[in-house]
């Protein structure tokens, strides 16, 4: 068995599930790529993964450098993936997904390197199913990472085979939104992906610059605790970023360390004469 998920987190739980019951033991492919943002024209061809590739390079550059930081390529994951599946006919894949954005979209990239395996790709997609989270309460989870490990023995009763008919209509799908190529994909509910440009969040991203001065981290933070629609941190500092070249506020610090870096809104006087 072959566990296929998308993000280190979801991966770390999943592996304290594997502990607790060996009938879950396998291999697990983690996709690191967020594909809910950025550019995927041609994303299966070696131009499109080299523009997107530059492209996180760019959102990352916005932040602090992080030692380690790299591109992650996941299409040699998946092209090794492959070959396991054709040298060993019995070995099948789980693609573990919850209901967000990011599961989604990886969910639909995958399916590109998977249907020649149709009849041993299934899927667990974890849609407004109630879990029991530590405390005894039920709750519904939008990310693997939320669920106890415990909880997950539960989940693996929900596998089923992607059928023949998912294989040809969400590829198509998948494609749709490749040949739109908008910056950001929103999840509408079920599989259904809406698309928008890449300053979707920025209006809600605003409403969390004050007045007065502030670290801009902590407004990051503060979008990702209390807005609807999530994004990542890097992603995030990178559209901060792009407001503060076009003037939206002042600021103050080091502009090339987010962690020195702070802002507030603009003077209604200074409003005026802008």
């Amino acid at each position: 068995m072959i566990h296929l998920l998308f993000g280190d987190e979801d991966a770390k739980v999943l592996q304290q599930a594997i502990e607790l019951d060996d009938a879950m033991q396998g291999e697990m492919v983690v996709v690191k790529d967020d594909l809910s943002v950025g550019p995927i024209s041609d994303i299966h061809d070696l131009t499109g993964r080299e523009f997107r590739k530059n492209w996180w390079n760019e959102v990352w550059s916005a932040g602090d450098p992080r030692q380690g930081e790299w591109w992650e390529d996941d299409h040699e994951k998946m092209s090794g993936l492959q070959e396991t599946l054709r040298e060993d006919q019995e070995q099948i894949v789980w693609i573990w997904a919850a209901q967000n954005k990011q599961d989604v979209s990886g969910y639909y990239w995958t399916l590109h390197y998977l249907k020649e395996f149709s009849g041993r790709v299934f899927i667990l997609y974890l849609n407004n199913l109630p879990f029991i989270n530590e405390k005894g309460n039920i709750f519904y989870p939008t990310r693997l990472a939320e669920i106890p490990a415990k909880e997950f023995l539960k989940a693996r009763k929900l596998a089923r085979e992607i059928t023949l008919s998912e294989f040809e209509i969400d590829p198509d799908e998948w494609n749709k939104l490749c040949q739109e190529n908008k910056g950001v994909r929103i999840l509408e509910g079920g599989k259904k992906l809406a698309q928008h440009d890449y300053d979707f969040f920025d209006s809600d991203l605003r409403k969390f610059v004050m007045p007065d001065w502030q670290k801009a981290t902590k407004v990051v933070h503060n979008y990702q605790n209390k807005a609807r629609h999530q994004a990542s941190e890097a992603y995030l500092v990178w559209r901060l970023k792009k407001l503060i070249a076009d003037g939206r506020f002042d600021v103050q610090g080091n502009l090339e360390k987010i962690k020195d870096l702070e802002l507030k809104n603009k003077s209604a006087a200074a409003v005026v004469n802008d």
